[in-house]
């Protein structure tokens, strides 16, 4: 097991075609195929399952999936680590769609233009997952909206840090046939677009309107804002977004917004991630927060 063979086997997760993997890294396919064959057989278990000329992860391949990405990680961190940062690196980053929308743009150009020699990898999801991948070290740092439930003290019993970078504005955003509303209570559409669970946003608006235990609410969970604001438009759900992120979105002017608060996003790392360049983003958050 050594790290060439797992980049091998991550490519191959990845792709999930030998053919393919090997074009990806640049090897011959017998190459890819044999290196796969020999850490199945140092691993002693089956990382893959051929069927048809098509592959797919075992159960025991995708718990090394995630070994295998973190080995990876930490060599390369290791690397950058010792070489005082002149090894530009890795850094993983993670992001709630709507930060990553309206936020992240200029913050992440103004940092490869300063730290050109470091690769950014940008990935999105709900904030609990996100609050996990950098507890177990997949994702290096994330900009995240807390849970209510993330109390005081709740971050740092996980190991993690954080530092408040943006306060956003949230609404509530109704069809236009909802034009006579004043409050989240006045609203008579009975389905909620929002994200998978784990979305601090969908949780905040779940409980603004009263959807827990209610057995006339409908959530309806999408992958992106565009599909929630076009479904609103069409007058099928009501959604909960940042007021940057609708400022941005072509939505008709004919829908109806209603004020849901105010909340940070926050930027999470794990305590003592003490990487050059890691640090170099705490410098650029800094200098972009209001």
């Amino acid at each position: 097991m050594d790290m060439e063979s797992l980049t091998i086997f991550c490519a191959v997760a990845i792709e999930l075609s030998v053919t393919q993997a090997a074009a990806r890294l640049g090897r011959a396919p017998s190459s890819v195929t044999t290196r796969i064959q020999q850490l199945e057989a140092d691993i002693g278990a089956e990382l893959f399952v051929r069927t048809n000329k098509r592959m797919a992860l075992t159960a025991a391949g995708e718990r090394f999936l995630e070994y295998a990405q973190r080995l990876l990680a930490l060599a390369e961190e290791a690397r950058h680590v010792v070489t005082g940062g002149r090894e530009g690196g890795t850094l993983r980053v993670g992001s709630m769609e709507s930060t990553a929308a309206s936020r992240l743009p200029a913050l992440l150009a103004a940092y490869h233009a300063r730290h050109p020699a470091t690769r950014l990898a940008l990935s999105t999801g709900p904030s609990r997952p996100l609050i996990e991948q950098v507890r177990t070290g997949l994702l290096d740092c994330a900009f995240v909206a807390l849970p209510p439930s993330f109390g005081g003290g709740a971050l740092e019993e996980l190991g993690l840090a954080s530092t408040a970078v943006w306060r956003e504005e949230l609404c509530l955003l109704l069809p236009a046939s909802e034009g006579q509303a004043r409050s989240a209570m006045d609203v008579r559409t009975r389905s909620l677009a929002a994200f998978p669970q784990g979305c601090t946003y969908r949780g905040i608006a779940e409980e603004l309107l009263g959807v827990a235990g209610s057995t006339q609410w409908q959530v309806q969970e999408m992958s992106s804002y565009h599909t929630m604001i076009a479904c609103v438009a069409a007058g099928a759900c009501v959604t909960l977004l940042p007021a940057s992120v609708l400022a941005l979105s072509d939505a008709p002017a004919t829908l109806t917004t209603l004020p849901a608060g105010e909340i940070d996003t926050v930027l999470v790392w794990r305590a003592g991630f003490d990487v050059p360049a890691f640090q170099h983003l705490l410098v650029q958050v800094g200098e972009a927060a209001p």
